[in-house]
């Protein structure tokens, strides 16, 4: 019975230590209530702050949210290590941070790659190299952009695929963008045979390239000879188009060789075949025709010398015949 009260004592003891601690926390108490409330304030006054400004800057919904929760979170995060110092629970405060910054190392080194890319998705939506419906070519992938994350840009294909290139990929390799200025030129190849007056084929050509989907009346078009080529010499038709998808170089191409076909076919220009010529022309240091016309009678000789015995045989049968 003896050990049971003194139990109680000792324990009443330690509730009337608590609870003149509780009496002479209570004024930081209501401070450190007061300091948490005006920190949810502040976080949500911040967050909407930083989306009014973000607008201003990128359009991209992803990472305003993200910076916006960014904001939201390091307030609270502040706050909360500023109330636990109220209520003096520094050596709390102390631990807290410790441990965040072994977890941030340890997950950095884990997630590297996704760093890499969330960090590259969020320097590419602020620097705006291209925007959705942009066609573009990088990494041996050629398409129309349909969506940019925060950690990969998706890219469809001319084919019809969908390519989710991972956004590390795309800011550290080169990247064409072909509806940056919203005009393309389109270098169109084209054989005429060596026979051609190339002057009046080139004539001709400026004189066919009208009415042209999509091509831009004020840049002139360029023929210009390129290349003695095989069976043909080559040149390349140069002219300007606007350009917002791949179609309209397609079509503009396409256009182009219509056009400047039925055009030969009316001037009669002809886009020859490719055909490989054999030349026997020179042989040892003379024109082989001229060799062949010298051996020409050395092999007539030849011939008449063989044939002379068949034709004595029946010169001897008349005279037997005649004698008779």
């Amino acid at each position: 019975m003896t050990d049971i009260n003194e139990a109680f004592q000792l324990l009443w003891r330690k509730l009337e230590i608590w609870l003149k601690q509780i009496v002479l926390m209570l004024p930081n108490l209501f401070l450190a209530m007061l300091v948490l409330v005006l920190t949810f304030i502040a976080a949500r006054l911040l967050r909407r702050t930083s989306d009014k400004l973000l607008i201003r800057f990128t359009h991209s919904s992803a990472l305003n949210n993200l910076v916006g929760t960014t904001v939201y979170v390091s307030a609270l995060t502040l706050g909360i290590f500023f109330t636990l110092s109220i209520l003096k629970l520094d050596k709390t405060v102390t631990t807290l941070l410790a441990g965040a910054g072994i977890i941030g190392l340890a997950l950095g080194f884990a997630f590297q790659d996704i760093a890499a890319n969330f960090i590259s998705g969020v320097i590419i939506a602020f620097r705006k190299p291209f925007i959705v419906g942009d066609v573009i070519e990088t990494n041996e992938h050629f398409g129309t952009i349909e969506r940019i994350n925060l950690r990969t840009v998706d890219i469809r294909r001319q084919t019809g695929e969908l390519v989710k290139m991972p956004n590390r990929k795309v800011f550290e390799a080169a990247l064409t963008n072909y509806s940056h200025y919203g005009i393309r030129r389109i270098d169109l190849k084209v054989g005429v045979s060596y026979a051609e007056d190339l002057e009046r084929v080139q004539q001709v050509v400026k004189g066919a390239m009208v009415d042209i989907r999509n091509m831009i009346s004020g840049k002139e078009v360029e023929v210009v000879y390129e290349e003695f080529g095989d069976s043909s010499i080559n040149f390349l038709v140069r002219y300007w188009i606007t350009y917002k998808r791949q179609t309209d170089f397609v079509y503009a191409k396409s256009d182009a060789i219509i056009k400047i076909k039925k055009a030969f076919d009316e001037h009669n220009i002809e886009i020859p075949y490719p055909i490989t010529t054999l030349n026997f022309g020179v042989k040892g240091g003379k024109d082989l025709s001229i060799e062949l016309k010298e051996d020409l009678p050395h092999h007539a000789s030849t011939m008449k010398l063989k044939a002379s015995p068949d034709e004595e045989a029946p010169k001897e049968e008349q005279t037997k015949t005649a004698e008779e």
